[in-house]
Parts: structure tokens; C-alpha cells; sequence
């Protein structure tokens, strides 16, 4: 028990020093390590010793970063590309005008996941609002009408898909193989996306009535977003293949490996096995996709490398702050396992009748409330529920998935996108918690369920 308590005053002090102090959330998280290690280094508490405290940061730090900073950093500028190409812009408005205005809001829902896939949900945030706001004064409908199935679209992706930075990141911490997390991810967010977005709507507009409102003018957040002429983007099929295409070389090999090797990846493959697993891994993936994107949406749109090389200089500098959080949370992650937290925690539940799946979405949702960031509330808990994955016998890919439900739920006010939201769609906070708390709520108690559906199935 004192090791956990040492444990909850870290959560704590975290908390305090990112909300109360305003401190940098990777600073907070490197300074919440050190003293969380000088606390498991008492004797009878952990089994940290004062010359591994920085030894396990580093480690941490250096075991997360190596594959992510490539597919991260390649990501972001593939997103930002298509974003800037018009390709975004394109999908958007193909879907919108194939859809009409009568089903304007899966036509939505379906250009945000797809633009999702490939952009942070942030950086989707901000490219998606100014289209979602002329495409609501065009119809005369309420901004919000839109806004949540936009954002339900975005969050599930966010949460359950790689190469997004929670699944990416948990996946190589669990072990488990990023293309199946990808394939089981698109299983669980479709009906999440569907029943938080369009459907929650409807229950939304009788809670916070006043929220939907037709609004006639745009705020700033619009004004300042590059236009383009639709003859001028790129053609909806290169634009949507553009962003999808590191999912589709991950989702070849993941088929490929189900259909021949039982959905396991090949230990030693050797000619056309090893090619197949070669196009799947995420880094090689991310490198022929930003090659591809480099052409698709650049030169093949008369676009010269000083332009390319300006956008992909912005996309780096836009993750860099990211990468190094996600990297600090490795790094308290790594404290929680070298100081003995994480097997503790894992004996407290082996006679335990909880599903592993259930207490990792638990642990992550009460990580997700105290600290505000899914990502680090995801990583953190990766940490803690790792030896629960052989104790339990789960398979790591839903392993993965639940944490990254938990890590969805609760957004309140000590969440970065929860006052993007409130601001971008012009809500008091009281309107922002009844919307869009609920609506990431909604998304993490529909995820967890459908993942404890595919259980029985896998």
C-alpha cells in the first residue's frame, strides 16, 4: 500500500503542478518521475534504487521515441500536406455534396474519420471547423448540429487508431502488433463514432438547447484559414488515397498475416513474407506514405520542394511539444515498472474477477480525470496494466483499445480539448460539459463495450 500511495501523491503533485501551476506538462512529468523514483527507493516501498532513477527516465524516454518520432513526425507533415493541398477540403466537400443535406451529418462524420486518420486530432480540429462552418450557413443549421458528429469522427480516432499517438504508443509498450490494433480500432470506432455523434445529437439538443443556435457569422477561428477553389485540389480519390495510405499498407499486411499465419506476425520471414511485413511495419509505412504524399499532393500539383519543405518544417515544429510529453510519460511510466508499482498493482488483481480489460479502462479513466491528457493518462496506465496481459491471457490489441477508450472519457477542464471545443464552437463551460464530456463519455463506455464483444470472438 505505501507504494501506491507513493503513486497517488505523484498523480497528485502532477496534477497540481500542470493545473495549479501552470507548469509545462513535459517538465511536470519529467519532475513527478524523479520524485515519484526518490519515493519507491524508501526502503519497504519499491524496488527503485537512487542510481536507476535516471537510467529508467532515459530508458523510457529513449524505448518510446524511437519508432514514434519517425512515424509521428512523418505523420504530421503527410496531414499537413494533404491539408494544404486542398486535398481536405476536397474530401469534405465531395462527401458533402453526395450526401445532401439530409444526411449532411454522416456525410460529416465520414470526412472527419477520414481526414482523421491522418491528422492529430487537434491539427484535424482546426482544418475541419472553417468548412463545417460554411457548410452550416450554406444550410442554415445549427453549428453544433455538425460540430459533433465532426468531433466524434476525430476522437475516435484518436483513441483507437494507429498511427495516432495513444494506440502507437501503447501498442509498442504492450507488445501488441500496430496493424491489428488498426484493424480491431476501425471495428470499435465506427459504432462509437455513430452513437456519440449523430445519434447523441439528437439527446444533446433537448439537454443544452440554447447551444444549438443557428449563428450567422463566423468567429475568429474561421477567418484565417487558407480558401481554395474546388477546380484547383487535388481529385477526391488522390486526396482520400493520400490519407490513407499508411493504413492501407498496415491493413495488407495485417490480412496478409491473418489469412497465412494466424493473424500472428512471421518470427523470421524470408522472400515475399518478409516483404509484406516490411510495407506494414509503421515506420517503413509512414516513409513510403509521406514519399507518395510528397508527390500527390506537391509536385503532381505543380507545387516546388521550397513550399513542400515549408509545410513539413511547420508539421515538425506543431508535434514537437507532443513528442516530448509522450516521451516524458514513457518515461514515468518507466518508473512505475522498474520501481515495482506495476507488478504490484498486477498481484493486488490476480484473484481478482474483474476482466484485465475492465480494470484497464478503470485505471485509465481515473488517470484520465486527475491529469486531462489522454495520452499520458494512456501511457501511464500502459505501465501499470502491462503484466496484467499474460496473468490475464487478454489479447494485447484489446489491451491496447481499452486503454485507449478509458483515456477518452471525462474530458473536463483539465483537458486541452475541452476549451478548444468550447471555444471554437462559441459554448459557456456549463454547455461545453453537457456536449462534449458526455459525448467523449459516451465514446469510452461504447468502446469498452464493444471491445468485451470482440473478446468472446478473439
Amino acid at each position: 500500500m505505501a507504494s501506491l500511495l507513493v503513486l497517488a501523491i505523484g498523480i497528485l503533485l502532477l496534477l497540481v503542478l500542470i493545473i495549479k501551476f501552470h507548469v509545462n506538462t513535459f517538465i511536470s512529468l519529467i519532475i513527478t518521475s524523479v520524485i515519484v523514483g526518490l519515493g519507491l527507493c524508501i526502503p519497504g516501498v519499491g524496488s527503485m534504487t537512487l542510481a536507476n532513477i535516471p537510467v529508467s527516465i532515459e530508458k523510457g524516454i529513449g524505448s518510446s521515441l524511437g519508432e514514434l518520432a519517425i512515424v509521428f513526425g512523418f505523420g504530421a507533415i503527410l496531414g499537413r500536406l494533404v491539408a494544404d493541398a486542398g486535398g481536405a477540403f476536397r474530401i469534405s466537400h465531395t462527401l458533402i455534396e453526395k450526401f445532401g443535406k439530409k444526411h449532411i451529418q454522416i456525410a460529416i462524420m465520414l470526412a472527419s474519420f477520414i481526414i482523421g486518420i491522418a491528422l492529430f486530432f487537434e491539427v484535424g480540429l482546426v482544418l475541419l471547423i472553417p468548412i463545417v462552418f460554411a457548410v452550416a450557413l450554406e444550410a442554415g443549421i445549427p453549428l453544433l448540429y455538425l460540430g459533433v458528429p465532426m468531433a466524434a469522427a476525430l476522437s475516435v480516432t484518436h483513441g483507437f487508431l494507429p498511427p495516432h499517438p495513444a494506440p502507437t504508443a501503447i501498442a509498442g509498450v504492450l507488445g501488441a502488433n500496430p496493424g491489428t490494433v488498426l484493424l480491431y480500432g476501425i471495428l470499435v470506432a465506427i459504432p462509437c463514432a455513430i452513437i456519440a455523434g449523430p445519434l447523441f445529437t439528437k439527446l444533446a439538443q433537448r439537454i443544452a438547447p440554447d447551444a444549438f443556435v443557428v449563428k450567422k457569422n463566423l468567429n475568429a477561428f474561421g477567418e484565417n484559414q487558407k480558401e481554395f477553389k474546388l477546380e484547383e485540389t487535388p481529385s477526391f480519390g488522390l486526396s482520400v488515397l493520400t490519407s490513407l495510405f499508411p493504413v492501407l499498407l498496415m491493413g495488407i499486411t495485417t490480412i496478409y498475416n491473418v489469412v497465412l499465419n494466424d493473424g500472428k506476425p512471421f518470427k523470421e520471414p524470408h522472400g515475399f513474407d518478409a516483404f509484406i511485413t516490411m510495407i506494414g511495419n509503421p515506420v517503413f509505412s509512414m516513409i513510403v506514405s509521406l514519399v507518395f504524399a510528397l508527390w500527390a499532393m506537391g509536385w503532381h500539383q505543380g507545387l516546388k520542394n521550397k513550399e513542400l519543405m515549408a509545410t513539413a518544417e511547420s508539421a515538425i515544429k506543431s508535434i514537437a511539444m507532443l513528442l516530448l510529453i509522450i516521451g516524458a510519460g514513457a518515461a514515468f511510466k518507466q518508473i512505475l515498472i522498474d520501481g515495482g508499482i506495476a507488478g504490484q498493482i498486477s498481484k493486488m488483481f490476480a484473484h481478482s474477477s474483474i476482466s484485465p480489460l475492465i480494470l484497464a479502462w478503470l485505471i485509465t479513466v481515473l488517470l484520465r480525470v486527475a491529469l486531462g491528457s489522454s495520452t499520458v493518462a494512456a501511457l501511464t496506465a500502459a505501465g501499470l496494466v502491462q503484466p496484467l496481459i499474460v496473468a490475464g491471457g487478454v489479447n494485447p490489441a484489446l489491451m491496447v483499445l481499452a486503454i485507449g477508450a478509458g483515456s477518452l472519457a471525462a474530458s473536463h477542464v483539465n483537458d486541452a480539448g475541452f476549451w478548444m471545443f468550447k471555444e471554437y464552437f462559441d459554448l459557456n463551460v456549463k454547455q461545453t460539459l453537457q456536449i462534449w464530456t458526455v459525448l467523449e463519455t459516451i465514446i469510452a463506455v461504447v468502446g469498452l463495450i464493444v471491445i468485451l464483444i470482440l473478446n468472446l470472438f478473439i
